[in-house]
């Protein structure tokens, strides 16, 4: 016989094969619990799919899809009689599929102690301190006072009754992950409200899971002897010492004899599972929860790559599309408002709804008192009200140990999911980070002073690219009159850990986290400060974070140190005769981010090898570099960027103007863009009248084919060709190009240079300059967030 719970009740069922003969022998499928554990994925798959693609543009949730998935698989919507759900909802299913649930969540929460960096905690600063505090604390008392009140007033059911100071406390619970992963979701994780939020919900969660410890640990020992509560407790430290001074040592040392660049022995990873199955048994045997184990254990594992990150990949997949589905199965096939009282909805409702009070009042008052603008002080009161998957599985065994009641488990439940659904939306309505990136001062070479520092920042996707990227630099032509100050990011797939890093490296520092590659750059870069010091100054940062939010570390850091020039590799790179593929392709995507949201100009390197010989200098007595110039901001910005090499006295600038000769110019009719385009074109020939080095000739052009042989003709006679990305699609000197653009973010030049079916053997530069936003330009306060030091967005190594 094999036993099956619902609702508190025990069934007993007839333990036939788990496995169908088939219906060509007469068999039905939905009488064995494997065709019918397999039915419940397939469908569960194909709703989620459905939800995520109606409601992905709101900025909803994975959770909320996942949850109302569950929902809609469940009685709550078809019934208990519905012949689908006896179908399909089997209790001979689902003992199965709380097998798989328990030990899906089991692995999950694992996973996530692997992606938390406890070493947070001592970087947090005072305000997310104060915040994640005064979150936890407010609602809970808040909670529990309303609770008290409605109890002695109100008449209700007595299971109700009985539940209510316990529906209060999990209420007010925080959980690091949920908000993490509402984060990623938003793509929010790099802003600075997500990285406030991240800090805040860190040090709220680690408060709520001391206080569910304490309490489960408390309420089970209450059952037996007055002795109980406290073996619990030296049980659970005996575990922890063992997880802390035992078990961790060893991940280390895994990690430590893991060689650089290399995977994981996959006897290192069966090790650690049988370790996350060990302290889940443990867990049980001293009265525990079964998840307890596997997240301290998870906390206590090396984060990041090599351990953290083999660990995270292994799990991620599998756990997320086949044990967590059914976990929300399970969970589903729990709720059902059959049996549920209005009274008691209006109860618990009230209860949530004074819940969201409490936690908004307890993050938007210090965050007002700490001169945060109100809609980012709101937004930030929503992250941080927002329950997930964790809260739905604390629910449930609160339910296993009656300290709730079916009632208040369903109720709850559906309003976890009714508030992730309302919240989501309302945070990607209210905050809009990229409009923190608008500038009104014109940030590009072309406006910056000639004998003034400039400012320069570089982001670098692995360590080959470092070359090509020091050579720009020194074609930068940096002099004691106007030294350049670079700064140089490693961007690096976030892998292993929830929250982002933006690590900066300091001469002298020992590294804090171990980074791919990050060594060779650093020790390039530091190279290059020495040999050219007094005119080169470089800072050197790690920003580890996802590809979809990666472009927010570069904005945010030019944006803050006023940088005037962004130079990003193009997501393909060559040789001097193959193209090599080397970058992820996420990485395209970051560089169009870039582009889109940018404080500053960008340059996009296309680097075919003639910029990657960090002796390219000296190696030849000139370095030639060429210019097409045809219209455009973009283009203005090239030449003035080609102003500055010429002052280097080994290269040679060679401008080729392409002049429309259908255009008829008349005295009086020629527009802003055209004056500019002329003074700019004076000033540098002026400036470099008479110079051996300098050549400036036009072409006239009158379509799209004389305009490709123009280039074409140049494409071997330069080490490097600077162009402007954007030009007028209507012009006749690129008319029919539109179709035949592979790269967009190349522009119709840089693309033709850089496309597959070129025979340009040179290196590409494609300029973009940001143009100033009018003073009458209407932006969010998200323009306003000013997050003081002390909350180290950027955190030193130690």
């Amino acid at each position: 016989m094999a036993n099956a719970t619902s609702n508190g009740k025990l069934i007993c069922d007839r333990k036939d094969e788990l496995r169908a003969s088939g219906v060509f022998f007469g068999g039905n499928p939905l009488d064995f619990a494997t065709p019918v554990l397999f039915l419940q994925l397939s469908v569960s798959a194909i709703l989620t799919s459905i939800i995520q693609l109606l409601f992905n543009h709101r900025g909803q949730s994975s959770f909320f899809s996942h949850m109302l998935t569950g929902i809609l698989m469940g009685p709550m919507i078809w019934g208990d009689s519905n012949p689908i759900v006896r179908g399909a909802l089997t209790y001979r299913s689902l003992y199965i599929n709380q097998t798989l649930a328990l030990f899906g969540c089991t692995l999950f929460l694992f996973s996530i102690g692997v992606k938390t960096d406890l070493s947070m905690v001592k970087r947090t600063g005072k305000k997310a301190v104060i915040i994640g505090v005064l979150s936890f604390l407010v609602p809970i008392t808040l909670n529990t006072i309303v609770a008290a009140i409605l109890k002695h007033t109100v008449k209700m059911h007595p299971d109700i009754q009985q539940s209510i100071y316990f529906v209060a406390s999990f209420f007010a619970l925080n959980s690091f992950h949920v908000v993490v992963c509402l984060l990623a979701d938003l793509n929010l994780l790099n802003s600075e409200l997500g990285r406030l939020a991240t800090s805040s919900s860190l040090v709220s969660g680690m408060f709520s899971w001391c206080w569910i410890i304490i309490l489960y640990t408390i309420m089970q020992g209450s059952i037996g002897k007055q002795e109980t509560v406290i073996w619990m407790f030296l049980s659970l430290a005996c575990l922890l010492m063992i997880i802390v001074y035992i078990l961790r040592p060893v991940m280390v040392m895994m990690a430590r004899h893991t060689t650089e660049g290399k995977s994981v022995k996959e006897g290192y990873i069966s090790a650690i599972f049988m370790m996350v199955l060990g302290c889940s048994f443990v867990s049980e045997v001293i009265g525990q929860h079964m998840i307890i184990g596997p997240i301290f254990l998870g906390m206590a594992a090396p984060g990041g790559p090599p351990l953290g990150s083999a660990l995270v990949n292994k799990l991620d997949s599998f756990v997320s599309s086949v044990l967590l589905p059914s976990y929300f199965i399970l969970t589903g096939s729990g709720i059902s408002i059959l049996n549920v009282h209005w009274q008691a909805v209006i109860i618990i409702q009230f209860l949530s709804f004074c819940n969201l009070l409490a936690k908004l009042l307890a993050t938007v008052l210090p965050s007002l008192y700490c001169k945060m603008p109100p809609l980012d002080a709101i937004s930030l009161g929503l992250i941080m009200s927002v329950q997930g998957v964790t809260d739905v599985m604390i629910l449930q065994h609160a339910q296993n140990l009656k300290l709730i009641d079916s009632q208040s488990f369903t109720i709850m439940s559906v309003s976890i999911v009714f508030m992730a659904g309302i919240i989501t939306p309302l945070v990607k309505f209210l905050y809009e980070p990229s409009k923190r990136y608008i500038s009104h001062k014109k940030r590009s070479i072309q406006h910056s002073h000639p004998e003034t520092e400039l400012r320069m920042l570089a982001g670098i996707y692995c360590q080959y690219q470092t070359p090509s990227i020091i050579n720009l630099l020194e074609l930068s032509n940096p002099t004691a009159k106007s030294p350049i100050c670079f700064y140089v990011v490693h961007l690096l797939e976030l892998i292993g850990r929830s929250a982002p890093l933006l690590i900066t490296h300091r001469p002298g520092r020992k590294n804090s986290v171990q980074m791919q590659g990050s060594k060779h750059m650093i020790n390039a870069f530091r190279l290059y400060e020495e040999i050219n010091e007094g005119t080169v100054v470089v800072n050197l940062y790690t920003a580890i974070s996802p590809f979809v939010s990666m472009h927010d570390e570069i904005c945010s850091l030019a944006l803050e140190k006023r940088v005037s020039l962004i130079v990003i590799p193009f997501h393909k790179q060559w040789n001097t005769s193959t193209e090599i593929e080397v970058l992820p392709r996420a990485t395209r995507s970051v560089n169009q981010q870039i582009l889109q949201n940018a404080p500053c100009s960008v340059g996009i390197l296309v680097d075919r090898g003639t910029t990657t010989s960090t002796n390219s200098m000296s190696s030849k007595s000139l370095y030639n570099v060429g210019l097409i110039f045809v219209e455009g901001p973009d283009d203005r910005e090239a030449l003035a960027y080609a102003m500055r090499m010429a002052e280097h006295p080994n290269i040679s600038i060679t401008v080729t103007r392409l002049v429309d000769s259908n255009k008829k110019r008349r005295e009086g009719r020629t527009n802003h863009q055209e004056l500019e385009d002329e003074r700019i074109i004076n000033d540098f020939r002026i400036a470099h009248a008479g110079k051996q080095h300098f050549v400036y000739k036009e072409e006239f052009v009158c379509d799209s084919v004389e305009t490709v042989g123009i280039i074409r003709s140049m494409e071997d006679c330069y080490d490097l060709i600077l162009v402007g990305r954007r030009h007028d699609s209507n012009s006749p000197l690129f008319a029919g190009l539109t179709e035949w653009n592979e790269f967009p973010e190349l522009g119709f030049v840089g693309d033709m240079l850089a496309s597959s079916d070129s025979g340009c053997q040179v290196s590409v530069l494609v300029m973009q300059q940001t143009l100033a936003k009018s003073k009458n330009t209407t932006t969010d306060s998200s323009v306003m967030v000013d997050i003081p030091h002390k909350l180290t967005r950027v955190w030193p190594e130690t």
